[in-house]
């Protein structure tokens, strides 16, 4: 019997590859998304379509509204920065910065993954090619972990201890590109863009939409982003 893992998707090329690669370690993967009012909810939809394609057991949709703290260029109507240098990107903390996003996501991860008696997650972070995000460095994921292993039974009753999995956080965009090719992920199914279109085209301009195109460009890869125009 194989064993379980939760994976976090939010529908983005890294989620997607992160699914992809827990996959080829021999993980039966349990998929979990958040509907918490994001601008960009087209992702959901790509979410749907990368674990469906990708053949996990379930992909459970938790809806939470981080709308009411607003804070963010995804939550709140504060214009999302367009065109900046890749230097600036990560000269700071930006406004598309959802405050305390990835703790939220992964208590609710490590609950689900209670409920499947899993003891791994699994989640696309990434510490080179990323936007200033401090929920992404490798020590706050270091932190986590040991966190897990005293909130949860199977940490407390000395049984396996829960491992939080970043398969991602030491590659370029462009190797996680590579890598994500390589697994077979059909890309044009994935959702990056902070401000998409309402019918989920990508800005093309966004911080986000700047690295994934740079992404592909390094790693002689076919752009198969949907842009609007």
């Amino acid at each position: 019997m194989q064993n379980i893992a939760i994976v976090l998707v939010s529908g983005g090329l890294d989620s997607a590859t992160a699914l992809a690669a827990a996959r080829a370690a021999g993980f039966a993967c349990c998929a979990l998304s958040f509907d918490y009012g994001q601008r960009h909810a087209s992702e959901l939809q790509a979410a749907r379509r990368v674990t469906a394609a990708l053949q996990c057991l379930e992909h459970v949709v938790s809806r939470i509204d981080l709308r009411v703290f607003g804070g963010s260029a995804l939550t709140a109507g504060i214009p999302v920065p367009k065109d900046r240098p890749t230097a600036e990107m990560s000269a700071g903390i930006p406004v598309t910065y959802v405050p305390a996003r990835n703790t939220i996501f992964l208590s609710f991860a490590l609950a689900y993954a209670e409920v499947k008696g899993a003891r791994d997650i699994f989640i696309g972070v990434n510490a080179l090619d990323y936007s200033g995000y401090p929920d992404c460095r490798p020590e706050y994921i270091q932190a986590y972990e040991r966190m897990a292993g005293l909130a949860t039974r199977a940490g407390v009753e000395g049984n396996a201890p829960l491992r939080i999995h970043t398969p991602l956080i030491a590659m370029t965009k462009a190797q996680i590109i590579q890598t994500a090719v390589r697994l077979g992920v059909d890309l044009s199914q994935t959702q990056s863009c902070y401000d998409p279109s309402p019918e989920g085209l990508a800005c093309g301009h966004c911080d986000s939409c700047l690295l994934r195109k740079k992404g592909f460009a390094e790693a002689g890869v076919p752009d198969s982003t949907r842009y609007r125009q």
